[in-house]
C-alpha cells in the first residue's frame, strides 16, 4: 500500500488473544480496542486500518479484520497479548482481569506511512505506546486515546491502575480522549463525571468521551451530552468501551458532538447484545435512534 493512502482513520494498539471465562467455562477468543472498534467502525461505512502487533503464528486470526474491509499493518512480535477476562454471568458488570502474554512497545516503524482524517490510539496495557510516539503521531493530525492503555499496568498477576507520570505533557496532544468512570477519578479526584471531565479538558483534550454501565457522557466546548445504554442482555460486555469511542470519533468525522454521542449509544447498547465486535448496520442505528425520540 501506497504512503499516499488515506483512510478515514487509522487505529494504534494491540490486537489480543483473550481467555473469556463466565461462571468456570472458558473459550479462547479476538479482541483488543483495534478489534471490537475497529470491526464496529468499518461497519459504520468509515474507512479504516489497523496497525498492530502479535506473534506470527496468530496472524491468521487477522482474516477476520480483512473480511470485514479492515486493512491490516502487522508486525511480528516475540508474542500475541492477552487478557483473561473473568466474569459470573449474574453480573457482567463486572470483571476480573489478568494479563496473559504481552507483544512489546510499539516502535515508530511499526507505525504506517499512511495519512487519516483521525489516529486512534487505542492500547489494552501501559507499555505499548510511550510519550515520545504519543507525540510523534500527534504531528500527524488529530489524535483520539484511551488513557486505559497508559494507567492499567502488568504487576505480575494482575493488571493494576496507576497514574501515568505523563498525563500533563500527553494530554497536551490529544484531540478526543476517552475514560471510564473508574479511570476519570483515578486521574483528577473527582466522582463527579461533569467535573472530571472539565479537569480532563483543561489539560488540553478538546473532547472528552466518558463511559459507564448506564451510558456515554461527552464533554465539548464547554457543553455536555449524554446518551443511554439499554441493551436487552449483556451477553457482550467485553469490548463496550472500545465499540463506544470508536463510534464517537467515527460520527465526529461528519456529525456534532451531539449526534456523534447519540450514535455511540445506540451502537454501544447493540453492541452489548451480541458477544464479538458490533456487526449490524447503520440502518439497525438508525431504528434505534428513532425509538427514542
Amino acid at each position: 500500500m501506497s504512503a499516499s493512502t488515506d483512510f478515514d482513520i487509522l487505529m494504534i494498539g494491540h490486537f489480543a488473544k483473550d481467555r473469556l471465562v463466565v461462571d468456570g467455562k472458558a473459550e479462547s477468543a479476538s479482541g483488543g480496542a483495534v478489534f471490537y472498534g475497529g470491526v464496529a467502525v468499518r461497519r459504520l461505512g468509515v474507512r479504516v486500518a489497523v496497525a498492530t502487533r502479535l506473534h506470527p503464528e496468530d496472524f491468521p486470526r487477522l482474516d477476520e479484520f480483512r473480511d470485514e474491509g479492515v486493512e491490516i499493518f502487522a508486525t511480528p512480535a516475540p508474542a500475541t497479548t492477552g487478557i483473561e477476562n473473568i466474569y459470573n454471568s449474574a453480573d457482567m458488570e463486572r470483571r476480573i482481569c489478568r494479563p496473559l502474554a504481552f507483544a512489546g512497545a510499539f516502535r515508530a516503524q511499526d507505525i504506517p506511512n499512511v495519512s487519516a482524517k483521525a489516529y486512534l490510539i487505542v492500547p489494552l496495557v501501559a507499555g505499548e505506546v510511550d510519550l515520545a510516539l504519543l507525540k510523534q503521531i500527534a504531528a500527524r493530525g488529530p489524535v483520539g486515546m484511551d488513557v486505559q492503555g497508559f494507567v492499567r499496568v502488568r504487576e505480575g498477576n494482575e493488571l493494576v491502575f496507576k497514574q501515568w507520570p505523563d498525563m500533563h505533557e500527553g494530554l497536551a496532544h490529544i484531540t478526543y480522549l476517552k475514560v471510564d468512570k473508574a479511570e476519570a477519578e483515578l486521574l483528577t479526584g473527582e466522582t463527579d463525571l461533569a467535573r472530571a471531565a472539565r479537569k480532563l479538558a483543561a489539560y488540553g483534550p478538546r473532547e472528552i468521551v466518558l463511559t459507564q454501565s448506564s451510558g456515554v457522557t461527552v464533554y465539548a466546548d464547554g457543553k455536555t451530552y449524554q446518551a443511554p445504554f439499554t441493551p436487552r442482555n449483556l451477553s457482550g460486555r467485553t469490548g463496550r468501551g472500545d465499540t463506544c469511542f470508536g463510534t464517537y470519533v467515527a460520527k465526529r468525522l461528519s456529525l456534532s458532538p451531539e449526534e456523534a454521542c447519540r450514535w455511540a449509544g445506540a451502537v454501544t447498547t447493540l453492541k452489548q447484545e451480541k458477544p464479538g465486535p458490533w456487526r449490524g448496520s447503520p440502518a439497525d442505528v438508525e431504528a434505534l435512534l428513532r425509538s427514542r425520540v
